[in-house]
C-alpha cells in the first residue's frame, strides 16, 4: 500500500474561518449561558435565561427545574450561532476588544430594553434592580468580547497565513 494512501498518513482538512465561527458562537452561548444561569442561582441577577427562552413561552413545572436551565442554555447556544454569524458577516475584519465589547452591549440592549416585551417573564428594565442590571450587561460584555475576539483572531490569522504563502511565493519565483 503506497505511504499517501495510508490512514494515518492523510490530513484532514481544517475547518474555514466560518466553521470556526459557528462552533465560536455555539460554545460561547453554552459558556456564557451557564455562567448567567450560576450568576441567577446565586442571586446575582433576578433574571435566568430559562426566562428568556422557556418561562417567558411556557409555564410548565419542568421550566423551573435544572432540565429547564439545561434545555434553555442549549436553545441559547444554538441562537447563538446566529450572533457569531452576524459578527462573522459584519465585523470579522475589526480587531481588538472593543467592537466585541461594544457588541456584547448592544446584544444586551436588543434583549433588555426592545425586545423585552415579548418575554413575559422578564421585568422590564426600570423594576429590575441594579445588581441584575449590572451582573447581565457584564455577562453581555463578556460574551461579545469572546465571540468577537474569537473570530476577528481567527480571521487576522488566517490573513497572515495567506500573506505570508504570497511572500514565500514571490520570493521563490
Amino acid at each position: 500500500m503506497s505511504e499517501e494512501k495510508m490512514e494515518q498518513n492523510q490530513r484532514e482538512k481544517p475547518m474555514s474561518l466560518l466553521q470556526k465561527s459557528l462552533v465560536t458562537g455555539f460554545i460561547g452561548g453554552l459558556l456564557w449561558s451557564l455562567l448567567g444561569s450560576l450568576a441567577y442561582y446565586f442571586n446575582f441577577s433576578e433574571v435566568s435565561h430559562a426566562s428568556f427562552t422557556l418561562r417567558s413561552f411556557w409555564q410548565n413545572q419542568w421550566t423551573n427545574g435544572f432540565s429547564g436551565e439545561i434545555f434553555s442554555m442549549l436553545i441559547i447556544g444554538v441562537l447563538s450561532i446566529l450572533a457569531a454569524y452576524i459578527y462573522y458577516l459584519v465585523l470579522k475584519k475589526r480587531e481588538g476588544m472593543l467592537p466585541g465589547i461594544l457588541y456584547g452591549v448592544a446584544i444586551w440592549f436588543l434583549f433588555m430594553y426592545f425586545l423585552n416585551p415579548m418575554f413575559s417573564a422578564v421585568p422590564i428594565l426600570s423594576e429590575m434592580t441594579m445588581d441584575t442590571i449590572i451582573t447581565t450587561v457584564c455577562l453581555h460584555v463578556l460574551y461579545g468580547t469572546f465571540i468577537g475576539y474569537s473570530i476577528s483572531f481567527e480571521h487576522k490569522s488566517l490573513e497572515d497565513m495567506k500573506k505570508e504563502r504570497e511572500e514565500k511565493s514571490s520570493q521563490n519565483a
